[in-house]
């Protein structure tokens, strides 16, 4: 296969409309950030000057999209943006039915409604955080069964986000599999510093949860980026499409959530898909009462017509090779400065290491969260913490979450940025790492009580 990160390469698109970016002082940037409560979820866009934080409905979508999004039927029944969506969904991922949601979180409470009774168990490759909270809400305790090299930042295993089956096999012989409603298998694995999962694996996993008569329900937010990792690492699948491998993976699980926000290449969008008519029925039903009507699911009908096109653009091959090979690019050179990051590098973000970053921060002064800050204030690009803020807190004892993983994600928006911006941020990256001894951590002052990480706010120590 073609290998092209070790040679010039240029983003297969041109650009056609252009947003001025706001370039700041760092005295500016040092105002926005301690009104912001050094919490980079609540500075302000126009403040940021390179937008790292998320790839969640910051993508560039296509002229192909845009001009999808002016045949909008807006029929509060029976659009056909809606019939479309679902072929799209049919054709790629292959399951048969298809519930719109206004994004995944939406799918996510859906699902955990339905199949999740209080005192059971929902076992999972690394927790992700709104997936976690729909679980506990709906009275179920989330299990981590992934691998141990996922907890591993320097480990170079090429599948860190493969289900282990000893593990998952313990909980069943603990709890019985009556206890368990559903196994979620991210595909990739944020928390995880975005890792892939095996195919081989996931045929695995297919076999033994049909033998106890477990469900597999995937997060496919990021499906056709662990589709791109298959090609290139597992060499039986090396001459197959992106299109066919997605197929395939998907054919090893009952349902899925989906944020069309990442790879579908929209800004607001999401789907539960599923195979069982039962489950079905009740989705479509519960959908109404939390979403819409179940041909709309909360969304316009050219928003379905934005992300039916984008699910079909999404597998082209020049597409996902220059998305992942972006990120390669800048992980790369990160690792060359002796810069820690998680390997291998995956394909939607860079993760800085935090722990070995600012070694002499204790995990309770925010390791993560600090270096994020001070990554804004030097430089205006914002990322994100996925550390000890974003883990929370035990619903039992109260105390913090301690993850064994302290990182930043360098989060890159689909078709967005130029390779010019991936050198910026990995020189200012670079700037940090030079005065690191110097920074100082942070103590939370504030503390919603959901999914802390976006509205926290912290101070100086």
């Amino acid at each position: 296969m073609e290998k092209y990160k070790k040679r010039s390469w240029a983003e297969p698109y041109k650009i056609k409309v252009v947003e001025p970016l706001k370039m700041t002082t760092r005295e500016e940037r040092k105002r926005a950030l301690e009104e912001a409560g050094f919490n980079t979820f609540l500075l302000k866009s126009d403040d940021v000057y390179i937008d790292l934080l998320t790839d969640s409905g910051t993508n560039a979508m296509s002229d192909n999209q845009w001009a999808g999004m002016m045949l909008g039927d807006e029929a509060y029944a029976g659009s056909k943006n809606f019939y479309h969506l679902e072929e799209a969904v049919q054709k790629y991922y292959g399951y048969k039915y298809l519930v719109p949601t206004h994004q995944g979180r939406g799918a996510e409470n859906i699902i955990s409604k339905i199949l999740i009774k209080p005192g059971m168990f929902v076992p999972g490759n690394m927790y992700f955080t709104t997936t976690r909270l729909h679980q506990e809400l709906a009275g179920g305790t989330f299990v981590d069964v992934i691998i141990d090299e996922a907890h591993n930042p320097t480990s170079l295993h090429p599948f860190k986000g493969n289900v282990d089956l000893n593990k998952l096999d313990a909980l069943v012989r603990k709890v019985g599999a009556d206890k368990i409603p559903y196994l979620t298998v991210g595909v990739t694995v944020n928390m995880a510093g975005g890792q892939p999962v095996s195919m081989s694996n996931l045929k695995e996993v297919r076999l033994y949860c049909q033998k106890h008569c477990i469900r597999v329900i995937f997060d496919a937010t990021r499906a056709v980026e662990n589709a791109y990792f298959i090609k290139v690492r597992e060499k039986e699948y090396e001459n197959k499409s992106i299109a066919e491998i997605l197929h395939e993976m998907c054919s090893y699980s009952d349902a899925c959530t989906m944020s069309g926000k990442k790879d579908c290449l929209v800004n607001i969008g999401g789907f539960l898909a599923l195979n069982e008519w039962d489950v079905f029925e009740e989705a479509r039903n519960m959908v109404v009462v939390y979403e819409g009507l179940h041909t709309y699911g909360g969304l316009a009908g050219r928003d379905m017509e934005a992300m039916a096109r984008g699910i079909e653009e999404s597998v082209q091959w020049d597409h996902i090779r220059a998305r992942i090979g972006q990120v390669e690019y800048v992980g790369e050179k990160l690792t060359d400065l002796g810069i820690p990051i998680v390997l291998p590098v995956d394909g939607h973000a860079v993760f800085l290491d935090a722990k070995t970053f600012l070694p002499h921060l204790k995990q309770i002064e925010f390791p993560a969260q600090t270096l994020a800050a001070e990554l804004y204030l030097e430089s205006g690009i914002r990322s994100m913490e996925r550390g000890i803020v974003s883990a929370g807190r035990n619903k039992e004892t109260g105390d913090h979450y301690y993850p064994k993983l302290e990182l930043i994600r360098l989060t890159f928006p689909r078709r967005v940025y130029t390779q010019a911006h991936c050198d910026v941020t990995v020189e200012a990256v670079d700037e940090v790492f030079n005065r690191r001894e110097s920074i100082k951590g942070l103590k939370m002052v504030y503390e919603p009580k959901y999914l802390r990480f976006f509205q926290a706010r912290f101070e100086r120590l």
